[in-house]
């Protein structure tokens, strides 16, 4: 039997390739048992009863889980960054896509900075769980093998997917010069540079517009918004949005302007470019990973981002290209075999 075992995701890009993942599995194998964060409960709820199972995403309910059941599998897929807490006599894959645990971004609290540092422990200290590790990209590759394997990538592989969104059904008209962030709001996704860039650059140019998807549980975030907004700038924020509703975002605005300070992959710039977006980015490795992006920025700075922002509306960009494949049905294979 087959376990998919993703404890550690619940919202965000990771529960949008999770979802996909289900789907695919459920198509390709009757053997799978699923162990899902409980937070979830009510994404998942269609699978059947007897083949999944909800828990917190604790270390010690999933150590229990697994001493439990640590002879029902052959095989076992860990989607959220960390293998099993004891070693199986199983062949298991590890899908590691969490940037923050190969790098903390400088600007990062004290508290949030203790937070990953202790989840980097305990990634060190579980590190040899696992038979493989699966990434999204080379960089990420080459740094999960710099940090925990002295340089070895001999059982990492890169294989990236996305599940992709349906545009072709679709009429939209684009707004000129608009702007566009699809992203949680995470400390990482660097939402409070991104809103005074936007807002310099708007006191400059008079121009543009800002949609963003912050959900209305950030309250600090969400405070600030109201008090730009309040100001008369043109910022619009959708809240969380459905992932069926999110083609029209795309096909709705001319620019994805991405400012995350880390990302193992970058979902939204794949998806902005097959929506006919041009891409306005941050200038670090993920972003060439993914795309030839239309400009790019320094995400550390509120200056450079203003000016990439400016020169976007008030010039025409080339298209970005993407350079990322979905490797969904090699992950499947690895499966089956």
């Amino acid at each position: 039997m087959i376990l998919l075992d993703s404890v550690y995701i619940n919202t965000g890009g990771g529960l949008v390739l999770l979802k996909y993942l289900v789907d695919c599995f459920e198509s390709a194998f009757d053997n799978v048992f699923y162990l899902f964060d409980k937070r979830t409960e009510n994404i998942f709820k269609k699978i059947p009863l007897e083949k999944k199972m909800f828990i917190s995403n604790s270390i010690l309910e999933r150590y229990f889980f697994y001493k439990k059941n640590k002879h029902q599998f052959n095989k076992v897929i860990c989607f959220g960054n960390l293998p099993p807490n004891i070693r199986l006599n199983a062949k298991v894959f590890v899908y590691f896509h969490q940037k923050l645990f190969l790098e903390i971004p400088g600007n990062f609290s004290i508290k949030n900075k203790f937070i990953i540092f202790f989840k980097q422990n305990i990634l060190n200290f579980i590190k040899n769980n696992t038979d493989y590790w699966l990434v999204q990209s080379n960089t990420m590759k080459i740094e999960l093998a710099k940090k925990y394997f002295n340089g070895f990538s001999g059982k990492i592989v890169k294989l990236p997917f996305y599940p992709k969104l349906e545009f072709s059904k679709l009429s939209v008209p684009r707004i000129a010069g608009s702007l566009l962030y699809v992203s949680n709001s995470s400390p990482h996704k660097n939402h409070y540079k991104l809103i005074e860039s936007f807002c310099l650059a708007y006191d400059e140019i008079n121009k543009s517009s800002l949609t963003i998807t912050v959900p209305i549980s950030d309250v600090n975030l969400c405070d600030l918004i109201k008090e730009k907004i309040n100001l008369g700038y043109p910022i619009i924020n959708v809240g969380f949005i459905e992932r069926e509703k999110l083609a029209e975002l795309y096909l709705s605005h001319e620019y994805l302007i991405f400012p995350s300070l880390a990302e193992s992959f970058g979902l939204g710039l794949a998806e902005a470019i097959d929506g006919g977006c041009k891409i306005i980015a941050a200038d670090l490795n993920y972003t060439y990973e993914v795309c030839e992006p239309s400009l790019v920025f320094n995400p550390y700075s509120v200056e450079s981002m203003k000016n990439a922002i400016v020169t976007a509306v008030q010039n025409e960009l080339p298209y970005a290209q993407k350079l990322i494949e979905n490797d969904i049905s090699k992950i499947m294979q690895l499966l089956a075999d």
